[in-house]
C-alpha cells in the first residue's frame, strides 16, 4: 500500500463561505464571498506550493541536489514553508529576515532546522534581499529567489488556479489576493483569464504608512521580476488598522483565524461586494493568525 507523504497534503485546501461578516448591503446585491484556507496547508501557509515547487524544478533541471545550501530572504511564510520543504528534501536552508517580523515566524523555521539571520529594520525586505545576493555571489549557497523564479507563480497556475475554479464550478467573477512577492496573484490570473477573460483580478497592497506583514508596495527598483502589471486589474489600498481589526472580526464572528495581510485581501473583498450584483468572490486566506500572536493583533 502507498501512503501519503507529508508533501502529499500541499494543496486541496477548503474554500469556504463567510456567513457573518458580510452585511445586509452585500447580501442584498446577492453576492457570495469565499475565503480560500491556504493556512491548511502542513506549514501553515499559501508559500507551500511555490516552496515545494522552485526545489523540485530546480532539482529537475539539475540545478541542486540534496545536502546543497539554498538562501532565501523572506518576510516570513516563504521562509517557514522553504525551511520545511527542505526537511523534506535534505537541504541545508540559510534564511534572511528583518528583525522585527514575529518571534513566532523565526521560531517556526528554526523548528525545521534552518539558520535565521535577521537584518536591520530600517533595511526592510529590500536590504535582506541584497544581502542574500552578496551571499550567493561570495559562493554561501543557492539563491532560489522568489522574486524572480518564474516556479513560483507557476505553482498557483498549476494548482491554486485550477482548484478555485473547480470548487466554484467556473462560477467565480472577482479574484482578490494580497501582493507581496506576487506569485499567488500571477498564477492564479494567468489560469482563471484563461477560463474566463470577464473575471476580474484584484490585488491588495497597504496605504501609505501601513506596515502589513507578508504584503507590500514595492519601490520600483524592486518590483518583484515575476509581476506583470497586465495581469491585475487593478489595485486596493488597505490599512493596517482596518487589516488588523478585520483579522480579528474574522476570528471572531467566523472561526477564521488568519494573518494580517489575509484579512486586508478579505477588507478588499467587501469592498468589491459593495459595488458590484450577482458576484461570487474569492480571496486568498494566506496565513494563521497563530503566527501573529507576540505582535498585540489578538489581545488577551
Amino acid at each position: 500500500m502507498a501512503y501519503k507523504t507529508i508533501e502529499d497534503t500541499i494543496g486541496n485546501t477548503p474554500l469556504v463561505q463567510l456567513m457573518r461578516v458580510p452585511d445586509d448591503e452585500v447580501r442584498s446585491r446577492n453576492n457570495v464571498i469565499l475565503g480560500k484556507l491556504e493556512g491548511n496547508n502542513p506549514a501553515g501557509s499559501v508559500k507551500d506550493r511555490p516552496a515545494l515547487f522552485m526545489i523540485r524544478k530546480a532539482e529537475e533541471r539539475g540545478l541542486i541536489k540534496p545536502g546543497d545550501t539554498l538562501i532565501e530572504p523572506t518576510s516570513g511564510n516563504t521562509g517557514i514553508a522553504l525551511a520545511m520543504a527542505a526537511a523534506i528534501r535534505g537541504y541545508k536552508m540559510v534564511l534572511l529576515m528583518p528583525e522585527d517580523l514575529s518571534v513566532e515566524r523565526r521560531q517556526s523555521m528554526a523548528a525545521y532546522g534552518a539558520q535565521i539571520i535577521l537584518t536591520p529594520v530600517t533595511g526592510g525586505m529590500e536590504y535582506a534581499r541584497d544581502l542574500a545576493g552578496q551571499m550567493q555571489r561570495e559562493g554561501r549557497g543557492i539563491i532560489l529567489d522568489q522574486f524572480a523564479n518564474p516556479d513560483n507563480p507557476l505553482a498557483h497556475y498549476e494548482t491554486t488556479g485550477p482548484e478555485i475554479w473547480q470548487e466554484t464550478e467556473g462560477r467565480i467573477t472577482h479574484f482578490v489576493s494580497a501582493m507581496g512577492t506576487t506569485g499567488t496573484i500571477m498564477g492564479v490570473s494567468q489560469y482563471l483569464k484563461e477560463q474566463n477573460q470577464a473575471v476580474e483580478i484584484i490585488g491588495a497592497q497597504p496605504e501609505d504608512g501601513s506596515r502589513i506583514p507578508g504584503i507590500r508596495k514595492w519601490p520600483e527598483a524592486y518590483l518583484p521580476k515575476i509581476f506583470d502589471r497586465s495581469r491585475v486589474d487593478r489595485v486596493e489600498n488597505v490599512s493596517q488598522a482596518a487589516s488588523e481589526a478585520m483579522a480579528r472580526r474574522l476570528a471572531s464572528a467566523e472561526g477564521i483565524f488568519c494573518g494580517i495581510s489575509a484579512a486586508g485581501a478579505c477588507e478588499v473583498a467587501l469592498r468589491i461586494a459593495r459595488q458590484v450584483e450577482n458576484a461570487t468572490i474569492v480571496f486568498v486566506v494566506c496565513d494563521r493568525g497563530d503566527r501573529y500572536l507576540s505582535t498585540g493583533v489578538f489581545p488577551a
